[in-house]
């Protein structure tokens, strides 16, 4: 996957997501998500912060991080955009799903991981379904290794894990075999709680 088909999935699946948010009831806005301390609504509006993190709004994120250490900031940052009226939180949707960028101090690959892990995160809980695009989630999943620790699973790094519906495959060879489909094993990756065989015991992520 080249930069540009990354990017095309970005926007595609951002505007998935914007699609599916616009038929949510208050109920369901208000949600737990699969992010532990964070409601379905919390998690939509940190995934479209994405493209507005630029680096002079990052410098303004960077008090928080020193005060509070890079998840605390995070988790403050997205329960301060999660009280936006949800009118509001749909127009920034609407305005910044196809800004083809993410937060200014990461490569082009977390804004990948953040909206086909957090699209799940939302509609999971809900009850509904939206496959990933099976072909992203190698790229996802191998930069979320190289993440697990800050991601809540940092075990899962000496696992083998091995992909059901595609020929797919990452982690040492010696390492304990955990099949499952590609798009469970990047939930794996990054702390959710995922379908897999061995079935695995997963701490909810309180990070998005």
């Amino acid at each position: 996957m080249d930069r540009e088909q990354l990017w095309d999935t970005i926007v595609g699946e951002r505007q998935a997501l914007a699609a599916e948010l616009a038929t949510l009831t208050e109920q369901e806005w208000a949600t737990p998500s699969l992010c532990a301390g964070w409601t379905v609504k919390d998690v939509a509006a940190h995934v479209i912060s994405s493209p507005q993190l630029t680096w002079r709004e990052m410098g303004r994120f960077a008090p928080g991080m020193a005060r509070y250490g890079y998840n605390g900031a995070i988790l403050r940052d997205g329960l301060r955009r999660g009280r936006v009226p949800t009118a509001q939180l749909l127009a920034d949707y609407a305005q910044w799903a196809s800004v083809r960028r993410g937060p200014a101090t990461v490569t082009d690959v977390e804004p990948l991981i953040d909206v086909l892990v957090h699209t799940q995160d939302i509609l999971r809980p809900l009850g509904r379904r939206h496959p990933m695009p099976v072909e992203a989630v190698p790229v996802a999943a191998r930069r979320a290794r190289l993440l697990a620790g800050l991601l809540g699973a940092g075990p899962v790094r000496r696992l083998r894990l091995v992909a059901t519906d595609v020929d797919w495959a990452l982690g040492p060879e010696q390492g304990q075999r955990v099949e499952g489909a590609a798009e469970e094993l990047l939930m794996l990756l990054c702390g959710r709680p995922a379908e897999v065989s061995p079935s695995l015991s997963r701490a909810r992520s309180d990070l998005p």
